[in-house]
């Protein structure tokens, strides 16, 4: 049974940092792009950073590029999302997302995601 469990969420004033995780069970991960979305109150859930199987190939959405970076270690099974200088329209529910694609680019698109986690408030104030 797969699970991923997001955390590292909570409020942060604007310009500040935080680091989101995101720990995935139940398979090897080894062959899976990860993903991160977010959805704010009365928006739909957009995508915002995915990492391919290797770690070695990222892709960003244009309003967190330059801020936002997403990493895994090859291998393992933690997903991290570093945010800096975060903005109040920042603050939504972060979900974490994975799916078996060994080759390519991480998916953008949320409907390519087979599991996915909880999701972790963030809050940014101004």
């Amino acid at each position: 049974q797969v699970q991923l469990v997001e955390s590292g969420g909570g409020l942060v004033q604007a310009g500040g940092s935080l680091r989101l995780s995101c720990a995935a069970s139940g398979r090897t991960f080894s062959t899976y792009a990860m993903g991160w979305f977010r959805q704010a109150p009365g928006q739909e859930r957009e995508f915002v950073a995915a990492i391919n199987w290797g770690g070695f190939t990222t892709n960003y959405a244009d309003s967190v590029k330059g801020r936002f970076t997403i990493s895994r270690e090859h291998g393992e099974s933690t997903t991290f999302l570093q945010m800096n200088s975060l903005k109040p329209e920042d603050t939504a529910v972060y979900y974490c997302a994975a799916e078996s694609r060994p080759y390519g680019l991480g998916p953008r698109n949320q409907y390519e995601y087979a599991y996915w986690g909880q999701g972790t408030q963030v809050t940014v104030s101004s």
